[in-house]
């Protein structure tokens, strides 16, 4: 994303404030040509103090008042307008940055699983965080002051030449060269300024990925090698950051020194010129004003340019992240089904990760509303590539899912999702309060209603057995509970929402016996009236399943019920006597 583009954008982002943006843009322009006239003002009265005033102190004052009173009034106004432009100003960046860091936050959760595999969420909070800071930035010092000082240099070098030519000279030249360094420094540092990025981002990610794994740190003692880790990212970021900081440093230096140049050149050309009748006392007292302020306009810009490029990258991942359009969205005219009955069909459907190797392949099956369908196979047969595309993590390349007879792609995202629940393997919770993921699925459920759902879901015990009861915290991911408490919450979560659609994706692995039968208890009321998909790695779970799909290689191999798969003796009863053999041997 180019420079200028990046800076379109950020102002493009004003729009829907557009009415105030305008307004203090106009106020800008305002103040930037008050702030060249009072110079002005203020040489010619330097030429009526040197010049011949009438006798007398009131006549002499009475001379002056006009010039001098509208000096005075350029200056108050100055002073009014700018106050004004920066409390609007800050009020405006301050509203504008909230609403797109939660239009930015909203965009990201609605990305595809698929895309937050691939990105990790130290990386995606540093680019959230730092895009929105820096627009913040970017928008307050724009309408402060750097607009003013665009206008301010843009209106002064033609009046300026009209005041006296030979006096501007200097300043052209001096706009000339700040703008020929900025450009300068900006080409050769550029590309380096975007590498300095990417270690910021590495060394972002590389922190939140060892604070959100500290068990594994600790156990393993691994903290003074994390902590080496982080610091050669450091080393590496400074490396990179150096060069940049040298060229703007040589930039600040010359800038100095042209500045410092063009005062002087000012102060004896004018003195040449007075002497010679070219110029007035007041007109080089003004230029020396007006080279005052555009030295200070010039190296405001300055900054601006070193700001905004040393940002640029950052934005540059801010407005990329933004621009991704998912590959699962709602499509026009999208359907909100309200509750479905559960009638859930697999036409032909075929689907691929990388659109060469198929990870499931003409997938063609039905589950009637309330029925039990396992799933089960080897690990990578295709088994929660299938569920997934039930519930539009990705869409298949080629055929169709139908629930209730309509294509899943023709209803709304959000309201195919509120007809499902999932029971993931590993338990997602949030670090708040039981009571608030419990309402994850119902938001306005009531205490009745979530003392209902722990009681079925075998979860009551243990959160009564906590003082704070459904107000206890439950950690990040759920640290401060046990792998069976979190899974029965996880449960407790899906009765409360109450789907006519169900996915349990081996809810019940990794888990001792007895937990695992107080969760199979769960599950049996949860399961009652929806169509259920189970994926299981464990035989013995799914004995009860009204169908069993064999998945092998991404396809469906074999179908029936336990019974009737076991008799045929095909790759399901190699399955099992795979996994009941060694407990046979005991």
């Amino acid at each position: 994303m180019s420079f200028v583009r990046i800076y379109l954008r950020m102002l493009g982002l004003l729009w829907a404030d557009a009415r105030l943006a305008v307004t203090l843009a106009f106020a800008n322009i305002a103040v930037a040509l008050a702030q060249f006239v009072e110079p002005v003002l203020f040489g010619r009265i330097v030429d009526r103090l040197s010049g011949a005033l009438p006798a007398g102190a009131g006549a002499a004052m009475r001379a002056l008042a006009p010039l001098v009173g509208a000096w005075i009034g350029f200056g108050l106004f100055i002073i009014a307008a700018a106050t004004l432009v920066a409390w609007f100003a800050d009020r405006l960046a301050h509203r504008r940055r909230n609403l797109v860091l939660a239009d930015f936050f909203e965009h990201v959760l609605q990305l595809p699983i698929a895309y937050h595999a691939g990105a990790h969420s130290g990386r995606q909070m540093k680019i959230m965080l730092a895009g929105t800071d820096t627009l913040w930035w970017l928008w307050v010092t724009f309408f402060r002051e750097h607009f003013a000082a665009f206008v301010f240099i843009a209106f002064l070098l033609p009046a300026s030449l009209a005041l006296n030519w030979r006096l501007a000279l200097p300043l052209i030249a001096l706009c000339g060269g700040f703008t020929a360094l900025t450009v300068l420094v900006i080409r050769r540092a550029f590309a380096m300024q975007q590498a300095v990025e990417r270690h910021y981002s590495d060394l972002a990610e590389t922190a939140a990925d060892a604070l959100g794994n500290v068990a594994l740190v600790q156990s393993y003692a691994r903290v003074e090698l994390e902590v080496s880790g982080l610091k050669s990212t450091v080393n590496s970021l400074l490396r990179a950051q150096m060069p940049v900081l040298s060229w703007w440093a040589v930039a600040a230096v010359l800038t100095r020194a042209g500045t410092t140049l063009t005062m002087l050149i000012i102060l004896v050309v004018g003195t040449y010129l007075k002497i010679v009748g070219l110029a007035s006392v007041g007109e080089i007292v003004s230029f020396m004003s007006i080279a005052a302020l555009l030295i200070t306009r010039l190296e405001q810009a300055v900054s601006f340019a070193n700001r905004l490029f040393m940002d640029a990258p950052k934005l540059a991942d801010f407005f990329g992240v933004l621009d991704t359009v998912p590959a699962v969205r709602d499509r026009p005219g999208a359907v909100e089904p309200g509750r479905l009955s559960g009638l859930v069909a697999f036409k032909d459907v075929t689907f691929s990760y990388d659109g060469k190797r198929p990870a499931v392949a003409d997938l063609r099956f039905a589950a009637l509303p309330g029925e039990r369908v396992a799933l089960v196979g080897p690990t990578g047969s295709g088994k929660s590539t299938a569920l997934s595309l039930l519930h539009r993590v990705f869409d298949p390349q080629s055929g169709v899912v139908t629930v209730d007879g309509m294509d899943i792609r023709g209803l709304s995202l959000g309201g195919l999702r509120r007809n499902i629940a999932v029971v993931f393997q590993e338990t997602l919770l949030f670090n708040r309060s039981i009571a608030d993921n419990l309402r994850v699925g119902k938001p306005d459920a009531t205490a009745a209603q979530l003392r209902d759902a722990a009681l079925r879901a075998q979860a009551l015990d243990f959160i009564e057995r906590n003082p704070e009861g459904f107000e206890a915290r439950v950690g990040e991911r759920g640290r401060l509970l046990s792998g069976g408490e979190r899974q029965r919450l996880a449960v407790a979560r899906a009765l409360l929402k109450d789907p006519p659609i169900l996915i349990l994706d081996e809810a019940t692995s990794a888990l001792d016996p007895l937990t695992e039968q107080r969760l199979n208890m769960a599950l049996d009321e949860v399961m009652k009236g929806r169509t259920t998909f189970v994926i299981a790695h464990r035989l013995a779970t799914i004995r009860n399943a009204s169908r069993i799909l064999v998945f092998r290689g991404g396809r469906i191999v074999e179908t029936g019920t336990f019974e009737e798969l076991q008799r045929r003796g095909g790759f399901f009863a190699e399955l099992v006597a795979a996994q009941f053999a060694p407990a046979m041997v005991k």
